[in-house]
């Protein structure tokens, strides 16, 4: 399944995220706060989805402690480039880490959707691609395009990582999905499906 392109304004954000998901395998996905999270959810509910409704920043570094725990199973962050920007640092630790099962896709629409919609630094000339490259990934581009997409696809669930992708999307408001909001739950929820019973003991 691959996303079309809106002209100049960027890829629509839903297909987009249904595209990441659609072959996901057993793999365990962990969403940033907003958006992403909305995305996810859209394109299907799942027990091995870690949805983080705080902590902005946080994502590709909780991705981080699932990748070194859980170094059998491939690991999707799939967050905001508004909490990557906040999260800067995380992208450092991971090119250090170098997990090779941990991929990260930016969903990039260049402003700030959860407090009104400001223009964000991505949308004004910050390279967060090229600031993954630099910190050492050893993956690291930006999606402009559904041909785009489509390539590098492969790279985000099967190259040995760490791999980045910023992909840009349109600004365009997308109709809301909300999955459970309750932490603790989505927290049992999460570890029973991966460690079973016995893992939560």
């Amino acid at each position: 399944m691959a996303a079309k392109q809106k002209n100049a304004t960027g890829l629509d954000r839903r297909e987009v995220v249904a595209a990441l998901l659609a072959d996901r395998g057993d793999a365990l996905v962990v969403t940033g706060l907003g958006s992403p999270t909305y995305d996810a959810y859209a394109a299907g509910d799942h027990d091995l989805n870690f949805y983080l409704w705080g902590a902005m920043g946080g994502a590709a570094m909780v991705g981080l402690g699932l990748a070194l725990a859980q170094p059998k199973r491939r690991v999707l962050v799939i967050t905001g480039d508004g909490e990557m920007l906040m999260g800067l640092g995380s992208l450092a630790t991971i090119a250090v880490e170098a997990p090779k099962n941990l991929a990260i896709a930016v969903i990039d629409n260049g402003h700030y959707g959860e407090t009104g919609m400001q223009p964000a630094h991505t949308g004004r000339g910050v390279d967060i691609t090229g600031m993954a490259k630099a910190a050492g990934f050893r993956s690291a581009t930006t999606v402009r395009t559904a041909s785009g997409l489509k390539q590098w696809l492969a790279v985000f669930h099967r190259k040995p990582g760490p791999v980045f992708g910023d992909i840009k999307v349109s600004a365009a408001p997308a109709p809301m999905a909300l999955p459970v909001r309750d932490g603790t739950a989505i927290k049992h929820r999460f570890r029973s499906a991966l460690l079973g019973v016995q893992g939560l003991e």
